[in-house]
């Protein structure tokens, strides 16, 4: 425990010493603001103490660097504490949002004490991309908590800051510490160290004075809502044959849909060409003519769906198209923007690839495909070949020129097995919901939805594709009960829980069950 006893520094009185938590993630320079704060107090007289507490890899947890800071008592240094306690802690800085609610799960944020600087930004966390839907945690959660568990709460973008001055989050964060005068110290003792004999660059300085005069004046924060928006269906795009999808859109279809049928078009046509968005366009049209609310702009109307998903569907994940999306230089100047790379650095980028037989195979004339898979013994000794994680380094010549060879067969997809197994799929989704629609309406507008469960590539659409199929197998079993629709999308939000499928079992046995049906129908 830390010694406890009454001091007075410049007319302040102080009967114990000032704690401090940082919250940080590998790469934020949690460490380097723990240091800075220490240096601060010790230049001011105070003797202080940091320890850390390191956090696991892979965004499941934060390092909490830990401060403890108090001026000597008749001369003697005091007795610090090594680790934070719960209802312990006066000051709390987290370097993303989520590790700000994290801190209050803890206990180290209490609403007598503490007060929480916090950056609203998000890094996400394994537990939130590991699901197969939307697993992101909801910042407005995090807000109504910080009301209630805090004391005090000085909420910004730090990140956003550190990036436009070209510096760290950490140097926003220090300036938010000062900005907030929690501590009594000048700002001048705060600049002598992050700027003190020329340790730190001018980009250091701009994310200390932006952290500063933001918690000077605190605005207080409101979570955005993440509404997407779509573009208008224009007048025209200046190519004739795009011009003609455009124009069979504005002819064929309602104006409620023209805005997600130009999302689609635009989708299939950068996918694979003008035709292929033709394609789409008829699948859509045939749906729409069975629609007696295609006029409503819901997203329960089942041509609304259909524009939707039919055009997630017809762009699936293959290997050819993985390969155009790494090799293209709008990608290469985005990953330069977000590390931060300048005119005269070097950048290569790894990535990790993993193809199995089923990719290769995929990836064949469709009849040769066939043939290899109908062949176990073939196909499983292949797949010993070809079945193993790569590191590739695409900035290298070599490995650029052969993934841009293999999106260069882009004009050849519709010949190939990949192709075809994937539109025998579709056309067997379609078929269903067409078949629903004339005995429930809303069940099959949910059939239309369940196609969000199929994406990726690899293991990944393998696993997507195995619950797709569970939930079509029930679809027939559904008709003509009592809330179909809502039955299937609970079933829906359950594939979409966990990874393996396990929640969806148990949910698809509890269908069942509702209905008294046995376990075989």
């Amino acid at each position: 425990m830390s010694s406890v006893g009454q001091m007075t520094v410049n007319g302040e009185t102080f009967e114990r010493p000032i704690t401090l938590a940082v919250l940080a993630m590998g790469g934020q320079g949690g460490g380097v603001l723990a240091d800075w704060i220490i240096e601060v107090a010790e230049e001011q007289g105070w003797y202080a103490q940091g320890s850390s507490v390191p956090g696991v890899a892979q965004r499941t947890g934060a390092t909490v660097y830990y401060i403890e800071m108090l001026p000597a008592r008749d001369g003697k240094p005091p007795v610090l504490s090594l680790i934070p306690t719960r209802g312990d802690v006066d000051i709390v800085l987290a370097a993303e949002f989520v590790e700000a609610g994290r801190s209050m799960l803890q206990g180290l944020v209490t609403p007598d004490r503490t007060a929480l600087i916090a950056s609203t930004h998000r890094v996400f966390a394994v537990l939130e991309k590991q699901l197969p839907g939307d697993g992101v945690i909801d910042s407005n959660t995090i807000l109504d908590a910080t009301g209630i568990a805090a004391k005090k709460a000085i909420l910004f973008d730090m990140q956003a800051l550190a990036e436009r001055a070209g510096s760290h989050i950490s140097a926003t964060m220090l300036g938010a510490l000062a900005g907030s005068g929690l501590l009594p110290f000048p700002k001048e003792a705060f600049l002598h160290v992050i700027g003190g004999d020329h340790r730190a660059s001018q980009a250091n300085l701009d994310a200390f004075e932006g952290g500063y005069s933001q918690a000077k004046e605190p605005i207080p924060y409101v979570v955005e809502g993440h509404v997407k928006t779509m573009a208008s269906l224009p007048a025209s795009v200046g190519v004739p044959v795009l011009d003609d999808l455009l124009q069979r859109i504005r002819r064929d279809f309602p104006e409620a849909v023209h805005s997600m049928l130009y999302a689609g078009v635009k989708r299939l046509t950068d996918y694979q060409d003008v035709a292929y968005a033709h394609e789409y366009l008829s699948r859509v049209a045939k749906l729409c003519e069975l629609d007696p609310h295609a006029s409503e702009w819901q997203q329960e109307s089942l041509t609304f769906a259909a524009a939707k998903y039919i055009a997630v569907a017809m762009s699936y994940d293959d290997v050819i198209r993985v390969a155009d999306l790494k090799t293209r230089s709008t990608r290469v100047g985005r990953i330069d923007r977000e590390v931060g790379k300048k005119s005269d650095q070097l950048m290569y980028l790894t990535e990790f690839m993993h193809p199995r037989m089923e990719e290769i195979a995929g990836t064949m004339p469709a009849a040769l495909g066939a043939w290899i898979e109908s062949k176990p013994k073939l196909f499983q000794w292949l797949d010993k070949l070809v079945n193993r994680g790569r590191r590739v380094q695409t900035g290298t010549v070599f490995w650029f020129m052969t993934l841009y060879l293999v999106s260069a067969l882009k004009p050849i997809r519709r010949r190939l097995l990949r192709h075809r197994n994937e539109q025998l799929h579709i056309a067997n989704w379609l078929q269903v919901a067409h078949d629903v629609v004339w005995t429930d309406y809303d069940l099959a507008v949910e059939v239309l939805a369940t196609r969000q469960l199929v994406k990726g590539y690899s293991d990944t659409h393998a696993r997507g594709n195995s619950k797709f199929d569970k939930l079509m197998a029930i679809v027939p079993f559904l008709v003509g009960k009592p809330d179909a629709s809502g039955w299937l999308r609970r079933l829906r939000t359950a594939a979409l829980a966990d990874e393996d499928g396990k929640a969806l079992d148990g949910s698809i046995l509890t269908v069942r069950t509702a209905f008294e049906a046995p376990q075989g129908a």
